[in-house]
């Protein structure tokens, strides 16, 4: 008698979601042919026919409603149970702690996380936000083992003697936030000049932090508010009560209410840097977090 497979009941939920065997076997790289035979196979298995035709394509019958339901289940266990003895198999197993700034712990970072996780499910990484003295004090005393800090102008002078340190292109540079009902909203990017009269909502980071002020070459800005966490400031925009300098970086994590908008200055000079810190001797789980970064920040760059 035959038996249910997998590979049948994929077929199965596939010519489900796509309605018509072609779309199905084009999603799948089959021949169509050769999902006809799947789900020839999957009816002979259950005794019943799983879909009927129609002018459009093809639907399920109740017969094939009531598998659908107990497929779904049915490969999602058995998913799970390939992730796991995957887990087991991965020589990357464990803890690893990282450390980041808040702009880079916001999106970055965790994307590369999730992008580390997907390829070693057995490493079970932390992250801890906070300013670049406080992350560098932690690896050195063995807490985190990788540490996202900023580096440059404005920025205190890091003692990275016995690390090794390595610069990543964040991509997006620096742009302001504004209300989505202000003026320049219908922009993507404005020039320097249009944001002389603006009311400034700044900055108050914690020790070592990068501080947004107003926009850098502005002379004598109006500074309306200031704030000492990004969802404050972002808050007081979203109230529409000023705008704000921010990196591009964190540009897809604004709330609702708030757009980021590019700024054209040939004056500005951007003189700041993200470093990825972590011991000479890295851990394998560091280097992997390491290339993780990298690839997340390439993926990054490659879409602006």
């Amino acid at each position: 008698m035959p038996e249910l497979t997998l590979t049948g009941l994929r077929v199965t939920l596939e010519v489900a979601q796509r309605g018509s065997f072609t779309a199905a076997a084009e999603a799948l790289g089959y021949t169509q042919s050769a999902v006809s035979r799947q789900i020839i196979a999957t009816e002979a298995a259950v005794g019943a026919p799983l879909f009927e035709r129609h002018a459009r394509g093809v639907r399920a019958t109740l017969s094939g409603e009531v598998l659908l339901r107990h497929a779904r289940r049915m490969i999602a266990h058995a998913e799970a149970a390939e992730l796991e003895i995957a887990g087991l198999r991965d020589r990357l197993a464990g803890r690893l702690a990282v450390g980041a700034y808040p702009t880079a712990a916001a999106v970055l970072v965790p994307q590369a996380i999730a992008r580390l996780r997907k390829a070693h499910p057995a490493l079970t990484v932390s992250l801890w936000e906070a300013g670049s003295p406080a992350q560098l004090r932690r690896l050195r005393a063995g807490r985190i083992e990788m540490a996202v800090v900023a580096i440059g102008e404005g920025l205190p002078d890091y003692d990275f003697t016995g690390l090794r340190i390595e610069v990543i292109r964040t991509g997006g540079g620096i742009g302001v936030a504004v209300h989505t009902a202000h003026p320049l909203a219908s922009r993507d990017e404005v020039h320097v000049d249009d944001l002389a009269q603006e009311a400034w909502i700044v900055g108050a980071g914690g020790e070592g932090g990068p501080q947004f002020g107003a926009w850098p070459t502005i002379e004598a800005p109006r500074v309306a508010y200031e704030a000492r966490g990004w969802q404050t400031r972002l808050g007081l925009v979203a109230a529409g009560l000023g705008v704000s300098v921010m990196p591009g970086l964190a540009a897809d994590t604004v709330p609702q209410g708030v757009k980021w908008l590019r700024v054209e200055d040939p004056a500005l000079v951007l003189k700041r840097e993200t470093v990825m810190v972590t011991a000479t001797e890295a851990s394998a789980g560091a280097r992997a977090m390491l290339q993780a970064m990298r690839d997340e920040a390439a993926k990054r760059e490659s879409s602006v």
